[in-house]
């Protein structure tokens, strides 16, 4: 069997796949919209009478994973003053986003969002946590931000 034409088999498997979903969904949108006590058992949900009333939801699949609304990312400092050149850390949590994610940290610089060169990653449980060091004195706002999706701004004090 040539390699095309299994590539030819798999994609066609996939779209009988798609095109199956696609009419199991059209399918429980238009009972839904019948509303209650239509269907085979005439009961209060418009279900069979001995199905117990359980429907799928027919909310639309995106392909490129969970929308932005559905992502967050939420970011701490572990200090709020530091000295010049100290090191703290940063510890996030975030939803909606793949483990092995890269983190960056930016840092708001004479009115804008500048991306410095520290780096961390996504672990499984959805945490990450970085080690950061500032030279800049004053009241620093940094945030981080995973797949697109920045944080809100934390602010630490350098001495």
């Amino acid at each position: 069997m040539s390699a095309t034409f299994r590539l030819r088999t798999a994609v066609a498997g996939v779209l009988a796949v798609g095109l199956i979903g696609a009419a199991a969904a059209t399918a429980t949108a238009t009972a839904a919209a019948t509303g209650p006590g239509t269907g085979n058992g005439g009961n209060e949900n418009g279900a069979d009478a001995g199905t117990g009333g359980a429907t799928a939801s027919a909310a639309p699949i995106t392909p490129g994973g969970p929308s932005a609304a559905a992502r967050t990312n939420t970011v701490t400092a572990d200090r709020e003053q530091v000295r010049q050149w100290e090191e703290f850390r940063l510890r996030g949590k975030v939803t909606g986003i793949r483990a092995g994610t890269a983190v960056r940290l930016q840092q708001m610089q004479h009115g804008s969002w500048k991306t410095l060169p520290a780096t961390s990653v996504v672990n499984r449980s959805l945490d990450y946590s970085m080690r950061v060091k500032l030279g800049i004195r004053g009241v620093n706002r940094i945030r981080t931000v995973v797949a697109g999706q920045p944080s809100d701004p934390v602010t630490v004090t350098v001495r």
